[in-house]
């Protein structure tokens, strides 16, 4: 009876790809594409095979979405050296998006979600009509899977956060040496 109770449970956990909307770690993240602030296509196919980041952020320019982008450029290169690509997603417009990115002077690409197609599917909104994206990121391996959902986002840390993330998956995976 045992056993079976845990079959029964892992294939209602296996079926269940979103708890209230939010994508869980291991399932397969939508197959997406955006325009990013300069006017080029970005993908999911176009990035297949890597590890990244996509921070959903609610508005270019403001106070929180500032600190949350800002602490990302400032690690930048640690997120390089993991081999994670960052990328920003809000409902802005990529002329939006482009002042942003030179304001701050981003190193990442960040992409317009308009008609909040993506922003929908992945819970960073509750329908087309929301004014705004939710805070929250997904960090997405190279097999195209959730790695790791932030759905509680504290901007100033956020970085760090998910940095200490791939750091210890990345020791986890490394084999030690005798």
């Amino acid at each position: 009876m045992r056993s079976m109770l845990a079959v029964v449970a892992i294939v209602v956990l296996e079926t269940v790809a979103y708890v209230g909307d939010v994508l869980q770690p291991g399932t397969p993240f939508p197959t997406w594409e955006l325009t990013d602030h300069t006017g080029a296509k970005v993908s999911s196919h176009t990035l297949a095979g890597k590890t990244y980041l996509l921070w959903f952020y609610p508005k270019a320019m403001t106070p929180g979405c500032t600190a949350e982008g800002d602490a990302l450029r400032d690690q930048f290169a640690a997120f390089q050296a993991r081999g994670v690509e960052i990328l920003g997603v809000s409902f802005d417009t990529p002329s939006d998006n482009a002042t942003f990115v030179r304001q701050q002077g981003f190193p990442f690409r960040l992409l317009s979600d308009t008609d909040r197609s993506l922003a929908t599917s992945v819970g960073a909104a509750s329908d087309p009509s929301q004014p705004v994206a939710r805070r929250i990121s997904y960090l997405v391996g190279p097999d195209g899977k959730v790695v790791k959902v932030y759905a509680q986002v504290t901007p100033a840390t956020h970085a760090q956060e998910v940095l200490a993330d791939v750091s210890a998956a990345t020791s986890q995976s490394t084999p030690a040496r005798p």
